[in-house]
């Protein structure tokens, strides 16, 4: 494989990695209300768990609350059963075949405890990035050893990972600063 492939395979890779932090720091609550908050919760529903964004519309009416309406009415329960087993820590109120989440303000200690799970997620994907590095740096130098690529080859892959490790890295810390930023000024 030439080593402008494996760069390419290893690029998309920490692309992903990205991706999976955004979407989990979607799930992390800020003092205002988003209907990321919900996305990551499953609800047992005909048998399957189903995510609530599957079986009901979810909207955000006022910066302090999320509706959540089923499509089917009588599922209501079991999606208020499921909240209330999530580690939101926000109480369901159910009213009419709708669940409304009321999101109370952070105070400054949930703040900083919500800011510091925000960074160990992001070292985690941190450390993810640097995985992918790695394997790709010991598959560019199986590939010299095989003679498949030249040394050159070799060098100027490494060089080409380690400014993609620090771009993803750099990504990382931009989106943990907005996540941050979002839950300390809300």
């Amino acid at each position: 494989m030439p080593t402008k492939e494996i760069i390419l395979e290893n690029k998309s890779k920490m692309n992903k990695a990205v991706e999976v932090l955004q979407d989990e720091l979607k799930g992390v609550r800020s003092g205002r209300a988003s209907a990321g908050l919900v996305d990551n919760i499953r609800v047992e529903c005909y048998g399957t768990q189903s995510p609530i964004k599957a079986i009901a519309a979810v909207s955000v009416p006022q910066h302090d609350m999320i509706l959540i309406r089923p499509f089917d009415p009588g599922s209501a329960r079991e999606i208020e059963k499921a909240i209330k087993n999530s580690d939101l820590s926000i109480t369901p109120i159910v009213d009419r075949g709708m669940i409304r989440l009321t999101i109370p303000p952070l105070n400054e200690e949930r703040r900083s405890n919500l800011v510091t799970q925000v960074k160990q997620m992001s070292e985690q994907t941190k450390i993810g990035i640097r995985n992918v590095r790695r394997d790709a740096i010991k598959h560019l130098e199986k590939q010299e050893k095989d003679k498949l690529i030249t040394e050159d080859d070799l060098k100027n892959g490494k060089k080409q990972m380690d400014d993609l490790t620090k771009e993803f890295s750099d990504k990382v810390d931009e989106v943990v600063k907005h996540k941050s930023n979002e839950i300390l000024l809300d």
